[in-house]
């Protein structure tokens, strides 16, 4: 046991239990600190001070700081260049080692290599830890050694290797006792310090935290059973709602993977495989970091966008004319969620409809999503935009109409975020510019006043996203 102090570094893991680097900590020191910084390298390039994200993790941080203290522990909350602030603090406590848990994002590998250098030249210890995922970095490659690309192969190899060690929860609790009280008493930023402001948050009722997390596991674990069979449709109650937990940590994900493995019914197993998914676009972002920037595949790197910008506002704005695109996109907008079927729904319409190029949309749902994860967005944006691993084939463009009437066929979604639509039957309501000029008057509907016409005609556009990409393919030298 070593008696001279440690520091953990919370980040994207905002939890007190089966926490992987405050469980080493506290086996191996004496007496451990705890730290989180608002990282002003990530926060100055949020685009506006109403970030739900932000809210989220202040109050998360502070339920982190609450339970920690009750434990005879505590949290100094920093506001700062985590590449400075965590050598800062490091030095000030006289620690031997800070502990951390990975990650796997460019950026975030380059500022653990700047803080690992800044401590080397302090002699203090840099030690990190798996956490967030059940496989990394090498631990599932193909028998030739090779990282995994194709998402089924992955699943049977993640399957296979998986057993109970990579399920069992880190007992933090053991050690608890080694945790040190706070060293100094210190106030943690308001929001408002940061520049930032209160959001709607609350009133969307996203409980942050991990008491937020458990009451979302409760009521999932209820109705896991019908995720197979639910989880398409978006006006209703199918999906987890975890996101936004698993993305900052305030659950494990060992907890979960362990919860879905022992139900092992239809809906848990689907359900497995959608947090595999997780670990896969990891797994890719890793290997692949050329992806957060560019086409995984190097024959649609070129692909000659159109990227028209008053299509790519009225995308934002949610005034494309198709029902369930700008649904989504109020979704959205309002929310900071989208079900995941019409992530791929607006993504498809984005490339394929309306030739803008995947980073364009890419970014705006980093900007606007509650839970945005590089990995998870970029290999999502890929996968529609068919320029990912194992991705859609591009001759494969969602029809925005027929998805609409498959997996929202009451029009219930529709209505609960284009009301102006509501006059509209169930039958009329995915196109209205296809409906009876009298039906149309009869639901006090002017199209191009009260609901804008679609802004492309889908079957044109769809023969124009072919031709892209094969002109990409067959451009490309190295498929010669």
């Amino acid at each position: 046991m070593e008696q001279s102090p440690a520091l953990v570094w919370f980040r994207r893991d905002l939890r007190f239990e089966d926490h992987g680097a405050l469980y080493h900590a506290l086996k191996g020191h004496a007496r451990v600190f705890c730290v989180f910084v608002f990282d002003t390298d990530i926060l100055a390039a949020l685009p506006k001070p109403e970030d739900r994200r932000v809210e989220f993790i202040w109050r998360s941080v502070k339920e982190l700081d609450a339970t920690l203290q009750a434990h005879g522990g505590g949290l100094t909350v920093l506001h700062g260049r985590a590449t400075e602030e965590i050598p800062r603090i490091a030095k000030q406590l006289a620690v031997a080692a800070v502990y951390t848990n990975h990650d796997y994002e460019p950026q975030a590998i380059a500022r653990d290599q700047a803080v690992a250098g800044s401590l080397a030249e302090q002699r203090i210890d840099f030690y990190t830890f798996k956490d967030q995922v059940i496989f990394e970095k090498d631990e599932i490659l193909t028998q030739a050694g090779r990282p995994y690309t194709v998402f089924t192969h992955y699943k049977n190899a993640w399957l296979k290797k998986l057993d109970g060690f990579f399920l069992k929860a880190y007992p933090v609790e053991k050690y608890i006792t080694h945790l040190a009280p706070l060293s100094v008493e210190q106030s943690m930023p308001s929001l408002e310090s940061m520049g930032f402001r209160t959001t709607n948050l609350l009133q969307l009722g996203i409980q942050p935290g991990t008491s937020g997390a458990r009451a979302l596991l409760q009521d999932f674990q209820s109705r896991m059973v019908g995720y197979k069979d639910r989880r398409d449709f978006p006006a209703i109650k199918g999906v987890s709602y975890l996101s936004i937990h698993n993305r900052f940590g305030t659950i494990s994900i060992r907890e979960l993977a362990r919860i879905a493995a022992a139900e092992n019914n239809e809906g848990a197993n689907i359900w497995l495989s959608e947090l595999i998914w997780r670990d896969f676009y990891f797994n890719i972002l890793y290997h692949f970091p050329h992806a957060a920037e560019r086409s995984f595949k190097s024959e649609y790197a070129q692909l000659k966008f159109e990227n028209d910008e008053y299509h790519f506002k009225a995308w934002c704005e949610a005034r494309t004319g198709y029902p369930i695109i700008d649904a989504a996109m109020r979704q959205i907008n309002q929310t900071g969620f989208m079900h995941n079927r019409l992530r791929m729904i607006v993504a498809s319409f984005l490339m394929k409809d309306l030739l803008i190029d995947w980073r364009w949309g890419e970014k705006y749902f980093a900007d606007h999503l509650n839970d945005f994860d590089l990995a998870a967005n970029n290999g999502g944006w890929q996968w529609a935009a068919s320029t990912g691993c194992d991705a859609q084939p591009y001759f494969r463009i969602f029809n925005p109409v027929t998805q609409s009437q498959k997996f929202d066929p009451d029009g219930k979604f529709i209505r609960r975020y284009v009301p102006e639509l509501q006059g509209l039957s169930s039958a009329e309501i995915h196109a209205p510019w296809l409906a009876r000029p009298m039906d149309i008057a009869a639901a006090g509907i002017v199209l191009g006043k009260h609901y804008p016409k679609p802004i492309v005609d889908h079957a044109t556009m769809r023969v124009r996203a072919l031709a892209l990409f094969q002109v990409a393919k067959t451009s490309d030298p190295t498929q010669s």
